[in-house]
């Protein structure tokens, strides 16, 4: 019990550490060194999302997993050298997209304002608008983040939430960040919008415990589904992470959770905590969408707060993929 103690304390001291730097970011930061920058992202992230509103779920998964390692600094933005492998070519992140749409970004940011705004601040602008312009929840985003100087691959292994993790491992992970356990589940709503390729969870159809079973948690009916687009060595087909609704920001996914039907490991955990498990069966309805958008938005928030650079931390890179 003491040593559960103990470890509570380091996380909630890790947590505190992680925002610290926070109050270096404020709301219209860019007013007066370059008014036009957030309208120059929502125009430009509009232009992006009307030909492919499939980037806003990648792109959203982008300032997550920017924000998890290292904190919200753009490091996974960051272009791999002959010496160092970056966050983006890390296992976890090898399915990100969208890393074209932050630079087109940049670039028309930077044409009007040259060497001022942040590829930091600019991808959680993207992330904001992209997910709105699916009619989802909107956010005010604090401004200011500086942009880091380093991104490690191995960073990303042991900082990144697999899907393949319980409720406890879940819990401590986001509390690592200072984020709380409405926080988790909240944010899992994010997968709301989005594909995953079937070698995130045919572990869960073919071979749970290493003797060809399936995993119980998951629907039966929804593994002989599964089964159908995935075999048990399929490494390239996409599935729907709310099938029907997956380009539709909304409660959907929850209502898929309560059936037991959560794609992840990580989805089906959230029907083992009791808190958790209370969010998820209040918002498996159409009358939770109201309240799903508001608790996104402050969730988002705070996500966008951990481990930021300020002030004259870090740099301003002039192009998203390197450094100065």
């Amino acid at each position: 019990m003491a040593f559960s103690k103990q470890i509570l304390v380091f996380l909630v001291l890790v947590g505190i550490f992680n925002l610290c730097n926070a109050q270096g970011l404020k709301l219209g930061f860019y007013k007066k060194t370059c008014p036009t920058a957030e309208a120059i992202v929502k125009k430009e992230t509009a232009s992006i999302m009307a030909v492919a509103p499939t980037l806003a779920a990648p792109i959203l998964r982008m300032h997550f997993h920017d924000c998890f390692v290292r904190g919200c600094d753009a490091s996974i933005l960051l272009n791999s050298t002959t010496n160092n492998q970056a966050e983006k070519d890390s296992f976890p992140n090898l399915s990100l997209r969208g890393y074209g749409s932050i630079d087109r970004v940049k670039s028309a940011v930077e044409k009007k304002c040259p060497g001022v705004v942040s590829c930091a601040d600019i991808l959680a602008l993207v992330a904001r608008d992209a997910v709105q312009l699916l009619n989802g929840a909107t956010w005010p985003v604090p401004l200011g983040r500086r942009d880091g100087n380093v991104s490690n691959s191995t960073e990303a292994l042991f900082n990144l939430p697999p899907p393949f993790f319980n409720i406890t491992q879940l819990k401590a992970s986001f509390a690592s960040k200072g984020l709380n356990t409405k926080d988790l589940v909240v944010l899992s709503g994010g997968h709301t919008i989005g594909t995953s390729h079937c070698s995130s969870f045919t572990n869960r159809l073919y071979n749970f415990t290493g003797v060809g079973d399936s995993d119980p948690s998951l629907d039966s009916n929804y593994v002989a589904r599964l089964k159908t687009r995935c075999s048990a060595t399929d490494t390239t087909t996409l599935v729907e992470m709310d099938p029907g609704s997956f380009k539709t920001f909304d409660t959907e996914y929850y209502t898929l959770v309560a059936k037991r039907r959560g794609l992840f490991t990580s989805d089906a955990a959230l029907l083992a905590d009791s808190e958790t498990r209370a969010y998820v069966t209040s918002h498996a309805t159409p009358q939770g969408s109201k309240d799903f958008l508001k608790d996104f938005a402050k969730s988002m928030v705070k996500m966008g707060k951990i481990g930021v650079l300020t002030g004259s931390q870090g740099e301003i890179r002039k192009t998203c993929g390197f450094v100065n």
